[in-house]
């Protein structure tokens, strides 16, 4: 019985993972369109604008400050790439923890089993710097 319930239990888990990579999507695509919307809109300022060189000077660093912001947002997809591993993780433990107890219970044959990944980790950069990129 306990085998069953640890089983359940990382079927949860891995349900709120899923759901949390959702929620973070969802949140920085939000983000990226606000973001972009600012952007475009202090743009079309400076266009129309005959603005004077500080206030030009403001604005392009208010742009600047938009830019460096939405490179912040690839900590989405770090952000999923670690759920989606932790996920494979915790699946590959569903799977084990089922077909050792249907081993001792069932001679229907083996159960497929999702292999764990070897890597311990997929994400390794653990900041942001803008026009800094690593590649993975």
């Amino acid at each position: 019985m306990t085998v069953a319930e640890l089983q359940d239990s990382l079927m949860i888990v891995m349900n709120d993972l899923e759901r949390l990579e959702g929620l973070v999507s969802h949140a920085a695509t939000n983000l990226l369109d606000r973001f972009s919307a600012a952007n475009a809109g202090i743009h079309q300022s400076l266009a129309e604008a005959g603005l004077d060189a500080s206030s030009a000077h403001r604005l392009n660093d208010v742009r600047r400050t938009l830019q460096a912001a939405v490179t912040e947002l690839q900590f989405q997809d770090m952000a999923s790439q670690l759920i989606v591993h932790t996920t494979k993780v915790l699946k590959g433990c569903a799977d084990r923890l089922a077909s050792e107890a249907m081993e001792q219970d069932d001679d229907e044959g083996q159960a497929v089993v999702q292999a764990i990944p070897d890597r311990p980790n997929p994400v390794t950069q653990d900041e942001m710097d803008a026009g800094f990129i690593e590649l993975f």
